[in-house]
């Protein structure tokens, strides 16, 4: 992973009585929303993870978010918002606009008290999540191509349907529900150093950092974002951005930051450090790996901030926020074999060989006798620059590891063939 930090300029630490003094949301505010949730919320553990310890440098705490029933952290903030709802809002029901995880907590928590649950989604939303939401319980309207359209229509029928609009992150209440994961994670380790959370609209690491720094003025949180969506870290150094494509972290590819988060995260929270994709992909991989569990891009990214940033996290004791894990399984599976590929497991390699009977298995017996499995071959005569005599093999290949791969590699060419591996492995 070659990207380096981008610095932010955060403000200093605030004391706890300073966060009492400004904060829209206040320690006592979660403490509030912790008593209300536990009964309806998943309590997740906080684990110290023995391997990415190892290889970080850092001592390891994993909050595992995933494990709620919707997969998500955005439960927490939602049942808190619909907790303190008035009976005659109740009864006129919520609207929100969101084609992921909030949409999910508010449906469900909706259905779950009662209280009758519009959600707005954009137009090209894949449809399992538009299932998945309508089997929680809610009406789904699907408006606009954008987010953004479909955010004001979700407004207009608030206004014209006498809905309440649960925000997704601009909510006090919202963000005091959030806000719980950061007291757990404290009241289960109360010697960590820095909290590592990844941010979208703010609602998350706004609750997190307020019970934080109440709890342990000393306390580091840091924000992570994905380098192509970063909404907070623009708001703090003043620059304007475009978006620029997708990002694996969806659930945090927010263009612009809350005006409630935004005032805490600029005075509470104390650095926050962008990831490239290519590190995205590598810590789900190494989740699923080595802890067994299911991310989202969102929910890997404190790992791969840490992963970027080793000596900022040497010999600290450092908690990671795992978000979610609504991934979509194609994805997955895809990332995963990306994972080996980028490992030296599996490689692909184009060998250039005579057109005589007895070269392509020679080129096998090579391979086999060194412990090489060979997944898929295809053989080439006709589309081809090489003389009328000679050919190419394409050779997908599995291998132990890179050095495993190199033997092999030094095997073919020590007999004499022309071996070209694939573009994106280095070797």
């Amino acid at each position: 992973m070659k990207t380096e930090r981008v610095p932010s300029k955060m403000g200093k630490t605030a004391k706890p009585e300073a966060v009492a003094d400004f904060a829209p949301v206040t320690y006592g505010d979660v403490q509030k929303a912790a008593e209300a949730l536990k009964d309806a919320i998943i309590r997740t553990p906080t684990t110290r993870s023995i391997t990415l310890s190892q290889i970080t440098g850092a001592e390891i705490y994993i909050k595992f978010e995933n494990l709620q029933f919707t997969a998500s952290f955005k439960e927490r903030g939602a049942l808190n918002k619909l907790i303190n709802l008035s009976e005659a809002q109740k009864k006129a029901g919520v609207i929100a606009a969101s084609a992921g995880n909030h949409a999910q907590g508010v449906a469900y928590h909706g259905a779950r008290l009662g209280i009758p649950t519009t959600i707005a989604m954009p137009v090209n939303t894949p449809f399992v999540k538009v299932r998945q939401t309508e089997e929680h319980g809610a009406k789904v309207v699907l408006h606009g191509e954008r987010f953004d359209d479909t955010a004001e229509y979700a407004k207009e029928l608030a206004a014209e349907k006498g809905y309440t609009l649960v925000h997704p992150f601009d909510d006090p209440h919202v963000i005091a529900g959030q806000g719980t994961i950061g007291l757990e994670m404290l009241e289960d380790c109360p010697d960590l150093d820095i909290l590592v959370v990844p941010v979208g609209g703010g609602g998350l690491i706004a609750g997190i950092a307020t019970i934080a720094k109440s709890m342990k003025p000393d306390i580091k949180v840091i924000g992570v974002q994905a380098e192509r969506f970063p909404s907070l870290h623009r708001a703090i150094n003043k620059y304007d951005y475009e978006p620029r494509g997708s990002t694996l972290a969806e659930g945090i590819a927010v263009k612009t930051i809350g005006d409630l988060t935004g005032k805490i995260c600029k005075r509470l929270v104390d650095d926050i450090f962008l990831v490239n994709e290519d590190s995205l992909e590598q810590a789900v991989c190494m989740l699923m790996t080595i802890e067994k569990t299911v991310p989202e891009g969102a929910g890997a990214a404190p790992l791969a901030a840490v992963m970027m940033n080793p000596e900022v996290f040497r010999d600290k004791k450092v908690g990671l926020v795992l978000s979610g894990g609504n991934i979509d399984p194609r994805l997955l599976a895809s990332l995963l074999m990306r994972g080996l590929v980028r490992e030296g497991r599996i490689t692909r390699l184009r060998i250039e060989l005579l057109d005589v009977p007895g070269a392509l298995a020679q080129i096998s017996g090579i391979i086999g006798r060194l412990g090489g499995n060979i997944i898929d071959v295809s053989h080439h005569r006709l589309f081809t620059e090489l003389p009328a005599k000679e050919t190419y093999s394409n050779v997908t290949l599995e291998t132990r590891d890179r050095q495993h791969l190199l033997d092999i590699l030094q095997a073919l060419r020590d007999e004499g063939f022309v071996v070209h591996v694939n573009r994106s492995q280095d070797l």
